[in-house]
């Protein structure tokens, strides 16, 4: 049988509750936050700001801030994964570290994937050779040798292009290159 006294001590104090919401609304207040990235801060401050803190009441805490959040639209997973994906694309992000970062961040895999469903790799490949200055916008008094080649292609890989589509952005010309930029994102 369920003893009374020890359900009381897991629940948050109304003094946690009111702290776990204001807490919420001042972190998303200065930036957007995933739902995992909030339940974790929540937890994390709560443990060092209430002594003898039960698990149980951290969760509460968490769900509470969640909660708040969610009631107050400003806290959306959907919305926080596509502002994200679309800005990461457009300064030159492939896909894979997209959703990497999602991933860490704690955003759904299904909600990943109907994210970057329609990015181009292409157009963030060719931005992220601008942004290097490799291949088609290489400084004409850099000579393209192989050792050139072979960092320009490592360098794509580490970002998470391809090997074909990186070699592909490399022999582009210039012109081409300007061209997949100009196109509507």
């Amino acid at each position: 049988m369920d003893d009374p006294s020890n359900t009381a001590e897991d629940q948050p104090t109304p003094r946690m509750l009111a702290w776990a919401k204001n807490s919420a609304a001042y972190r998303l207040a200065k930036r957007m936050m995933t739902e995992r990235e909030l339940a974790d801060a929540i937890r994390r401050k709560a443990r060092s700001k209430f002594e003898d803190i039960s698990e149980a009441q951290l969760n509460a805490l968490a769900e509470a801030a969640l909660a708040f959040g969610r009631s107050m639209k400003a806290l959306d997973d959907q919305n926080y994964a596509e502002i994200r994906a679309n800005s990461a694309a457009r300064s030159g992000r492939s896909k894979r570290a997209i959703a990497r970062k999602l991933s860490e961040k704690g955003v759904e895999r299904s909600i990943v994937e109907s994210v970057l469903q329609d990015a181009d790799d292409l157009r963030s490949a060719v931005v992220y050779a601008r942004k290097k200055a490799f291949g088609p916008f290489r400084r004409p008094d850099v000579e393209p040798d192989d050792a050139r080649w072979t960092k320009e292609i490592a360098s794509f890989a580490r970002q998470g292009f391809g090997f074909d589509l990186a070699k592909w952005v490399l022999d582009l010309d210039r012109d081409e290159a300007e061209e997949i930029l100009l196109r509507p994102a």
